[in-house]
């Protein structure tokens, strides 16, 4: 099985939402459901997850306009999910990075 949660998401507005609201963000895999992302989230932070909202993206489509004439290319997709943790209970990010 391959790695479910690949990185938390660390920006100012997700930074902001965590304090306020107790929601964590992170890219995951894009095969994975909320069930396996709820269980990888409470094993490798020691949480408890009480919702997962899971937000797929396609990747963009991107060119530009060079010497060499137009360069086009792709961004690629990927999912993001948002973990609320229990009342009372965070996860330290930063010690994982």
């Amino acid at each position: 099985m391959s790695q479910i949660v690949l990185k938390p998401i660390v920006t100012e507005k997700m930074t902001t939402i965590s304090e306020n609201l107790n929601r964590y963000g992170f890219f995951v895999s894009k095969t994975a459901n909320k069930i396996e992302i709820k269980e990888a989230i409470e094993k490798l932070y020691d949480v408890n997850v009480d919702k997962v909202w899971t937000i797929r993206y396609a990747g963009k489509t991107k060119s530009r306009y060079t010497k060499t004439g137009l360069v086009t290319g792709k961004s690629p997709a990927y999912k993001k999910a948002i973990v609320t943790v229990a009342e009372g209970e965070t996860i330290d990010i930063y010690s994982n990075i």
